[in-house]
């Protein structure tokens, strides 16, 4: 059976492709169309159609539009109910409806050869809760899907068996975890539904002085469900607009809110351990992209193990979605075995590039260690390796690297990629040295979605990804899922006795992560990299 997977509604238009069971690929628009997290300016513009994607994951499987057994769409407007009747001021939701009616029309123009009766609608929250039960290691799981908003409801507490879902809790709206998250980043200053990460980071600057008044606004009802009254966030903290300063007050408010998310989500992980008595919780949904709320969980919940999805967002509904049908129709369910789905190339089209692009390059006798050299010596590199990320994590496909050692490398890459400097970088280390480095958190972490603690005995050793807490959000390598990026980490040791790297994505601020080779070299050109090691060639900084 051969399944697209298609979201397109709110943020994040994305498109994967199951054949047989098995993932052949994923890749959200953005990466194509180089608009991040697929916005415009005006509002419903955002709702594009994954147009590029869908034809590239086609185009990967070998296969044409009419091949396709059945699209997932990952939103059901039979669903949704009037604005008001949900509470909800949003004078564009009745506009996103008749979008996502007219959805199937819209993919089969796009897509010649495609039969728009061959589309299905799929509820955006069982999509999510799929993406994350069906792709996890065990085939069955408590399930945890927490997010702005789908067609009526806001989370979803469920139990896989063998495939299977049994939906046990759901929060209809107004009352939302993520959207209350995107209301504090919206006064912030940061763009909402995009800039949550940033709220996060920032937390750990302050005390979460205002948590009585919190959990008084943000309460478990009890019966798996929560509510989220209203809040007047400026009798906390004043609004900051974009580039203002944040103060004390901002920072405690915003770790405040971070508490009162992980004493939620605590509450509801024990609410569903105690009914499904799992060993194994999954997690989906924007929320699930907290790695610090996720390590909370990870450490203080019942479950023996939190399994994310690394692309648990909304792009991660299209995969979802894909894997609902194919389940539905009787293929077995997929283990993710990396996040590794996006778009590769050869090493005849990478030095075919190089050569049009007329950019001096060579081919050391290997990649791993010419890196490590430049690392070494404090250079920058960019690491573009193999099929590009699913998901918004750079997990050494679409990374930029620098020497861990040195603690000005944090301002220096912020100041290279145009960020706030309230902002860590990861720590991408050897799987086998990371739980002498970092305690406090699950090892392997190949997704970085938690955070860890940093040993006392290695903070001074490696404080350009030690966060003001003395944190880290950290990516393990396995040398048998990544041997290149493996060696050339054991090659850094070997030079410095460091086993571990600076890892972030490789792009600029507001910008999608690099993809292609185009991306690469603009990003090269335009940045003060000092190596472009892309496939087996190296570029050099003159």
């Amino acid at each position: 059976m051969r399944v697209l997977g298609i979201n397109a509604v709110f943020h994040d238009p994305a498109a994967a492709l199951v054949v047989d069971g098995q993932v052949v690929a994923a890749a959200e628009e953005e990466r194509f169309s180089r608009r991040k997290h697929g916005k415009r300016p005006v509002p419903f513009a955002a709702w594009e159609q994954p147009v590029q994607a869908a034809r590239w994951c086609l185009e990967a499987g070998g296969l044409s539009a009419a091949d396709v057994d059945a699209v997932g769409f990952s939103y059901d407007p039979g669903l949704v109910l009037p604005v008001a009747d949900m509470g909800l001021d949003d004078p564009y939701d009745h506009l996103r409806t008749t979008y996502a009616e007219m959805a199937p029309g819209f993919l089969a123009d796009a897509l010649p050869g495609l039969d728009a009766e061959k589309v299905r609608f799929v509820p955006h929250h069982v999509a999510h809760a799929a993406s994350a039960g069906l792709a996890a290691p065990t085939r069955s799981s408590a399930v945890l899907v927490c997010d702005g908003r789908g067609e009526r409801h806001s989370h979803l507490g469920g139990h896989y068996r063998d495939g299977a879902l049994e939906v046990l809790a759901s929060q209809p709206l107004p009352h939302s975890l993520g959207l209350f998250y995107e209301d504090l980043t919206e006064h912030l200053g940061f763009l909402r539904s995009s800039d949550e990460y940033k709220v996060m980071a920032l937390a750990s600057y302050g005390k979460p002085r205002h948590l009585d008044l919190l959990r008084r606004t943000v309460r478990t009802t009890g019966e798996g469900g929560f509510v989220t009254e209203p809040l007047d966030w400026s009798s906390l903290a004043p609004p900051l607009g974009a580039g203002d300063q944040w103060t004390d007050a901002h920072a405690d408010l915003a770790a405040s809110v971070q508490r009162r998310l992980e004493e939620v989500l605590l509450e509801l992980a024990r609410g569903l351990h105690e009914r499904t008595g799992e060993r194994t919780l999954t997690m989906a949904g924007g929320t699930a992209l907290n790695c610090v709320a996720n390590s909370v969980l990870a450490r203080e919940g019942p479950f023996e193990q939190v399994w994310v999805q690394p692309a648990a967002g909304d792009a991660g509904t299209a995969l979802g979605a894909a894997l609902h049908l194919a389940q539905a129709g009787g293929e077995p369910s997929w283990s993710m075995g990396g996040a590794d789905l996006g778009r590769g190339f050869t090493d005849a089209e990478i030095e075919a590039a190089l050569r049009t692009a007329r950019v001096p390059f060579e081919r050391p006798a290997d990649i791993a260690e010419a890196a490590a050299d430049v690392l070494a010596g404090d250079g920058v590199v960019a690491w573009m390796q193999g099929r590009a990320e699913f998901g918004p994590r750079a997990l050494g496909h679409r990374s930029l690297l620098a020497h861990p050692g040195r603690r000005a490398n944090l301002e220096r890459l912020n100041d290279v990629k145009g960020r706030e400097q309230f902002r860590p970088v990861a720590p991408m280390v050897l799987l086998e040295r990371a739980a002498e480095i970092f305690t406090r958190g699950p090892v392997p972490s190949p997704y970085m979605l938690f955070v860890h603690d940093v040993a006392a005995a290695w903070q001074d050793r490696v404080p350009a990804v030690v966060h003001v807490d003395g944190t880290a959000r950290v990516q393990t390598v396995d040398p048998a899922q990544d041997p290149l990026t493996a060696r050339m980490l054991a090659a850094f040791e070997s030079r410095t006795g460091l086993p571990v790297v600076v890892n972030t994505s490789l792009n600029t601020a507001g910008r999608p992560m690099v993809d292609d080779l185009r991306d690469a070299l603009e990003c090269f050109g335009s940045t003060p990299i000092d190596l472009l090691a892309v496939g087996p060639f190296a570029v050099r900084r003159p």
